[in-house]
């Protein structure tokens, strides 16, 4: 018996001695790189539009596709109040509206992070118009938003005012990405691949005070001063991007304004065909004098004084006033021509149409594709409504918004078929979207992925180590190793 148990701890030993060697071999053979995943980076960009201001952070990998960054969207704040151009006479406010958003933006970035985070403001045509107006008040809202973006723990890189054709160019960048235009992740591959024959798509912006198209044109459509030439993902598209300052919604219902008081000058009570019956709407001559786009008309007359524009729910009317102030005699018979006298190579592709583009007509539920027949007998019948009827029906929309959904809707309508050029057949070309893949449509993500060709790629970090299956191998022998190591004990113990 006792020789039995010695020959049994004997070969217990032996094992535990062949499975350490075992264990040991594993542990020092085929010693390779092990990648460890990519460091996370963040970015946050202000859109600083006319009428408001929203924040949006993004995320990407250190490691980078080609030199761009591969973005998603984390966070979108919209700051309370009016855009930062309303601050004129008050700049530090224009700076302390920015708190309460990027207080929150800190609570989803890392504290280990948020020095590194790049800072950025971009201003559009809001402030485009008071440069034009007062330079000086302009660079003092700036210097109010750059210094309270500088108390926060983030690398600041500037707060500037954007071209509208860089808003434009950023525009049609976040669409393209957003729809897999430029690279897509293939799970096969493991890698990100460009598509083949990627469908480009367009990008048709509308805002308060202007209005972008930018898209891919036909390669001998476009001259040299015409285009711009960007490289995403490692690839080279040459573009056409054109913004119109004044054209946007808000300032094109205050020349409306403008034209129609003038007309009917010296009354004081005016019709508004693009208002619903029944609404009125008090405005004073100052008011129009406030804004760059129609304080330089010599017919206004002097002084302050009231005027109330009265609607008359007359669609075909409202459009036929807004086309008078697209200045399209300024083409001649040119069809390459869009208004203003500007040329604009022939249309190409499909387009996305976000911003006002989008709110106007998804209140008016003409996002789902609907044919051109079919929206223009919405928005007649949506114009030939009641104010009474309107405000009864939609009890919780804006009073401010609401009487200018007929307006907003009609300048869209005559501002795509009259100026841009689409038709009836083209229409279908036309989707209005106010989000793809997660993230928000505008400029915002596009200047991001922009900025992220500047930013230095990082190699991922790399480790000397084991592949998982000589990792568990190795873990099992040395497991084995203990029980019998502590079986051979227990042994000894016991004899």
């Amino acid at each position: 018996m006792l020789a039995r148990k010695k020959s049994f701890t004997s070969a217990t030993i032996g094992a535990l001695v062949g499975l350490s060697i075992i264990a040991l071999v594993l542990s020092l053979v085929r010693v390779e790189d092990v990648t460890l995943p990519p460091a996370v980076k963040y970015g946050m960009v202000f859109d600083a539009g006319s009428s408001h201001t929203s924040l949006f952070v993004y995320q990407w990998d250190s490691d980078k596709e080609n030199d761009t960054g591969v973005v998603s969207q984390t966070l979108s704040c919209d700051v309370q109040g009016q855009g930062i151009s309303s601050y004129a006479n008050n700049p530090p406010e224009a700076g302390n509206s920015l708190r309460e958003c990027l207080d929150k933006a800190l609570q989803v970035i890392p504290a280990e992070k948020q020095r590194d985070v790049p800072a950025y403001l971009g201003a559009t045509a809001g402030m485009r118009l008071l440069r034009e107006q007062n330079s000086s008040a302009a660079e003092q809202v700036l210097a109010e938003v750059a210094k309270t973006m500088q108390e926060y723990p983030v690398a600041f890189r500037g707060a500037r005012i954007l071209t509208g054709e860089e808003e434009g160019a950023y525009g049609w960048i976040t669409i393209n990405y957003l729809l897999d235009s430029f690279t897509k992740y293939s799970p096969k591959a493991h890698t990100w691949l460009r598509p083949e024959a990627a469908d480009i798509f367009g990008a048709l912006d509308l805002g308060g005070a202007s209005t972008q198209i930018t898209f891919m044109p036909e390669g001998s459509a476009l001259s040299q001063n015409e285009g711009s030439e960007l490289t995403l993902y490692g690839y080279r598209y040459r573009i056409y991007a054109h913004s119109y300052l004044c054209y946007g919604q808000d300032e094109m219902l205050k020349r409306l304004a403008k034209e129609l008081i003038v007309e009917s000058f010296p009354s004081t009570r005016v019709q508004q065909p693009c208002y619903p019956r029944g609404y009125e709407e008090p405005v004073s001559l100052s008011w129009l004098r406030a804004s760059p786009c129609t304080d330089r008309d010599p017919r206004l007359a002097p002084g302050d004084s009231a005027v109330t524009l009265e609607g008359s729910g007359n669609a075909s009317a409202c459009r036929a006033a807004l086309r008078s102030l697209l200045n399209l005699s300024a083409c001649g018979h040119s069809q390459d021509c869009a208004l203003d006298g500007v040329p604009q190579p022939p249309l190409r592709g499909h387009f996305i149409a976000f911003s006002a583009f989008y709110y106007n007509f998804k209140f008016l539920n003409l996002t789902e594709g609907q044919p051109l027949v079919a929206v223009r007998e919405a928005i007649e019948g949506f114009c030939s409504r009641s104010w009474q009827d309107l405000s009864s029906s939609y009890p919780t929309e804006n009073p401010k918004r609401l009487p200018r959904y007929c307006a907003n809707a009609n300048y869209i309508l005559t501002l795509l078929l009259d100026a841009y050029k689409f038709n009836e057949s083209s229409w279908s070309n036309i989707c209005f979207q106010r989000k793809a893949g997660g993230a928000d449509v505008g400029w915002t993500l596009g200047y991001m992925l922009n900025l992220t060709n500047m930013v230095p790629a990082e190699a991922p970090a790399r480790l000397k180590g084991h592949s998982s299956s000589l990792w568990a191998a190795a873990i099992a022998f040395i497991i084995l190793t203990l029980v019998l190591g502590l079986a051979a004990l227990l042994l000894e113990l016991w004899v």
